[in-house]
């Protein structure tokens, strides 16, 4: 049985300069953010089944005011120690999902890979042009490293990993945006990232500015959300601040 924890990062408004500002239900309006403004929340996924510590995403990589990465806090608070972490899958490199793919140590400024007893899967395509493409979405100082070290796969197109991890190229969201199918053999857990990201996404069609292809990714959720269904699958909301997970 596969158990999943969302690691929520807390919720945060997003805007065309692609700052993520945090914002609180209690105390936040959302008027009196810049006009376009997404509310959108930040929330990494650990899945663990008998096999691995399945960690989906990464977050803003944020430290919390003692100087601890809020993943890792997030892990420790569910028992997990980070090292535990065997796989990091990355949906896409955008900085909301990749910032805390590496962390720079405060007081040397040397940078390190934040789960280094993991395997990151990444998909190649995607981090040559998320390093072309550094500036406002994807941050190049931050991934860089996944080039350099050995504990990184560098997937193209679909396949399979270890014999039960569906990885599959969808675009949409990015150009080599990629989603993730856990089947144990028991559960079917779905990770659709950015193509799949809220429930409220899945129940309505409509093409998001947002997105690099709104059509496709509208087509993507609908396709998913029918197999979903078919297949008895748990979909991980990267991006909801009410519903985590859930089934069709």
């Amino acid at each position: 049985m596969a158990r999943i924890i969302p690691l929520s990062e807390g919720s945060f408004t997003v805007d065309g300069t692609k700052k993520f500002l945090p914002f609180s239900r209690e105390t936040d309006r959302m008027q009196d953010r810049p006009h376009g403004s997404l509310l959108v929340e930040i929330q990494p996924f650990l899945v663990i089944t008998d096999r691995d510590y399945i960690l989906f995403d990464t977050g803003l990589g944020f430290r919390n005011p003692d100087g601890v990465l809020q993943i890792h806090q997030h892990l420790i608070d569910h028992g997990v120690n980070p090292m535990e972490i065997t796989k990091v899958l990355m949906s896409h490199l955008h900085k909301d999902h990749s910032g805390g793919v590496s962390a720079e140590d405060p007081i040397t400024r040397e940078r390190t890979l934040t789960f280094p007893g993991a395997t990151y899967y990444v998909n190649n395509e995607e981090m040559l042009y998320a390093i072309e493409h550094s500036g406002k979405s994807y941050l190049a100082e931050d991934i860089f490293l996944l080039q350099q070290r050995d504990n990184v796969v560098f997937t193209t197109g679909n396949g399979i990993i270890d014999g039960y991890i569906h990885y599959e190229v969808t675009g949409g969201h990015c150009p080599y945006h990629q989603v993730f199918l856990v089947d144990d053999g028991e559960d079917k857990v779905f990770f659709g990232g950015d193509v799949a990201p809220q429930i409220s996404q899945m129940k309505s069609r409509f093409a998001a500015k947002y997105d690099y292809d709104g059509k496709r990714s509208m087509e993507l959720r609908q396709e998913f959300m029918e197999r979903g269904k078919n297949e008895g699958w748990t979909f991980l909301f990267y991006h909801d601040s009410k519903e985590p997970f859930t089934k069709f």
